[in-house]
């Protein structure tokens, strides 16, 4: 149970988060607060869109249509991982469901079958719509599953609250099927070991030194002036909207190293660009799956050896 989170702290949750996240018209106002109460917020819910196309899905979600207005959810993850915040406050998302699984989504223990609906959910969960066709044959790109696993576990860091406040709307309402294309046990795996993670970011694994044999004692030389190499700024330094020559110096190491993945630049706004020159560099240093999203970790980063600027 818990008070909802502001429009700035629930943007400022998933930039820390490591998503990328664009603000979508008038979202910080668009909400059915009218209709009923918002909060007190005790989970997230998961659901697909049934559209494809991540413009026209994030309108859909922010307007709603005739026979359900909008908004349809608080955020719409795209297939390249993009958030796309459409609501704040009471949305259109969950409809009725069962109070048994509210009250085990309160406990945070196993759910039990949702087989009623009784109970207003548009009042206790956040949303997030992901853009698939729900047919169980409309891929889901490991970016776009890493960012519902970033997006749920965000809002569950700001809370306090563990993975098994984050549901999928088929457990929570009779009839539903969403998310359809992977098994929401399998995401709050994915989420629980998020939560165990540093918040600043994703950790990288370390990797264990290899065993040194005694040598002789090398000749005294004179000591070259140590090089200065920027320090880790933290993983939430490299949010949208970043504008650093820090940034530059970074982009520049990664063209030098060959993981460059830049159709003008490297330049001074974190961009995507920048993140997917990061994740070549990651895999580059041996890092794979979600330890290699482009995200800047402290190993790598030092690694990397840029310049102090």
């Amino acid at each position: 149970m818990a008070t909802p989170l502001s429009a700035d702290r629930l943007l400022q949750a998933l930039r820390d988060e490591g998503l990328h996240v664009v603000e979508h018209r008038s979202w910080r106002t668009n909400n059915r607060n009218h209709k009923g109460p918002w909060g007190p917020t005790h989970g997230v819910m998961i659901h697909h869109t049934v559209s494809a196309g991540t413009a026209a899905s994030v309108e859909l979600c922010y307007n709603g249509h005739s026979a359900l207005p909008g908004p349809l959810c608080h955020g719409v993850i795209a297939k390249d991982g993009t958030v796309h915040l459409v609501g704040n406050g009471r949305t259109n998302h969950a409809g009725l469901g069962d109070d048994d699984v509210l009250r085990a989504v309160v406990d945070e223990r196993a759910l039990p079958a949702d087989n009623q609906a009784n109970t207003d959910g548009n009042r206790h969960f956040y949303g997030f719509e992901a853009v698939n066709l729900g047919d169980g044959k409309d891929p889901w790109p490991e970016e776009q599953l890493l960012a519902i696993e970033r997006a749920a576990a965000a809002v569950c860091r700001a809370h306090g609250w563990g993975e098994r406040s984050v549901i999928g709307h088929l457990e929570w309402q009779p009839g539903k099927v969403d998310p359809r294309g992977f098994t929401m046990t399998s995401m709050r795996t994915r989420i629980g070991a998020r939560l165990d993670w540093d918040p600043d970011g994703p950790a990288e694994p370390e990797k264990p030194k290899p065993p040194t044999k005694p040598t002789k004692p090398p000749a005294v030389k004179p000591t070259p002036k140590p090089v200065a190499y920027e320090p880790f700024p933290g993983a939430s330094f490299f949010a949208a909207g970043r504008n650093s020559p820090v940034i530059t110096a970074m982009g520049k190491r990664l063209v030098a190293e060959g993981c460059g993945r830049y159709s003008v630049g490297p330049g001074p706004r974190w961009s995507e660009a920048d993140r997917k020159s990061y994740a070549a560099w990651q895999r580059k240093c041996g890092y794979v799956g979600a330890a290699a999203d482009g995200i800047p970790g402290k190993a790598s980063w030092d690694r990397l050896k840029v310049p102090n600027v």
